[in-house]
């Protein structure tokens, strides 16, 4: 049984998502959170096998609440389901250590089949280009370049914090700053479209 926790501020999708993971033999909706303080407790409580995480959350974005959740080890795998999922999104989610990107309106077969895949440690996230990595390269600090090899590769954190001798709260810090770099409205990510501004949500 996969155990799912559901995170959307809509009561609308939570109550959708847990009827229609209900229905599909082999998937257990284990609880829910509305707004982002609530997951911390949410994920201790009920230890998910996967997490789905609305991208669009208020006062946080998904990118960030789910580069905190793979801060733990070991950490649920986490499916971004969100109503802008497009490539642009790829590049980010992979940093934040997303295992996956789904559409809003992706069937609930889609759904369940991607739950699936990532629950037994598999991706469902759409291809990289290497137009996407060099603009990500340009938009990033030279020595965060080895962490997004590192990460695109799907390399554990653990394994990341000690080739390049960082401690865990160091790398966080990192990736965070990554993120931060890539969302800005500035930046080179957003002007080649490698991440959507806010305003185009």
């Amino acid at each position: 049984m996969i155990r799912i926790a559901i995170v959307d501020d809509h009561p609308a999708v939570r109550q959708g998502l847990d009827i229609a993971l209900r229905s599909e033999p082999g998937l257990a909706p284990v609880g829910s959170a509305q707004q982002p303080e609530d997951v911390p407790p949410l994920l201790y409580r009920t230890r998910p096998d996967v997490v789905l995480l609305d991208y669009h959350l208020p006062r946080r974005d998904g990118l960030s609440l789910c580069c905190q959740i793979k801060a733990d080890v070991p950490s649920p795998a986490v499916l971004l389901y969100t109503g802008y999922a497009d490539d642009s999104l790829t590049v980010p989610a992979v940093i934040a250590g997303a295992d996956g990107i789904l559409s809003k309106s992706t069937p609930s077969p889609q759904l369940f089949e991607a739950i699936r895949l990532i629950a037994k440690g598999g991706t469902a996230l759409p291809p990289l280009s290497a137009e996407q990595l060099d603009i990500a390269g340009n938009a990033l600090e030279a020595h965060d370049l080895p962490i997004l090899g590192m990460l695109v590769n799907r390399t554990p954190r653990p394994e990341i914090a000690d080739t390049l001798q960082l401690t865990p709260d160091a790398l966080r810090h990192r990736i965070s700053a990554m993120l931060h770099r890539l969302k800005a409205p500035t930046g080179l990510a957003a002007e080649h479209g490698l991440i959507m501004d806010a305003s185009d949500r």
